[in-house]
């Protein structure tokens, strides 16, 4: 069985991580949910977020700074605890390049 190919961090598809949308549709998918994330902390640092959520920092750090691709029970947990969605909507992004959240 031969290795799994590597795959870039979400950020190193996205210049101007997260302020800059991405040409990528997966990076653009998490740049969005990254934001989401963000938003949700609020005032709260990361080991507090980290802490009210139940993920451990490195988790959450590898989310909102983009060095990771959240995954699925990450993304379940998180949205479970704050009572919303915060993965975007793909709704057409790939024709006409918007997202809902």
């Amino acid at each position: 069985m031969s290795p799994r190919p590597a795959r870039l961090a979400p950020h190193q598809l996205c210049v101007g991580w997260p302020d800059s949308p991405s040409d990528d549709n997966s990076a653009e998918v998490a740049r969005r949910f990254a934001l989401n994330v963000r938003a949700e902390m609020g005032g709260r640092s990361i080991r507090e977020f980290a802490r009210d959520t139940g993920l451990d920092r490195a988790t959450i750090t590898g989310i909102v700074n983009g060095g990771t691709w959240a995954d699925l029970q990450s993304i379940a947990r998180l949205e479970l605890v704050v009572g919303k969605t915060l993965w975007p909507s793909f709704a057409g992004r790939a024709k006409q390049g918007s997202f809902e959240r």
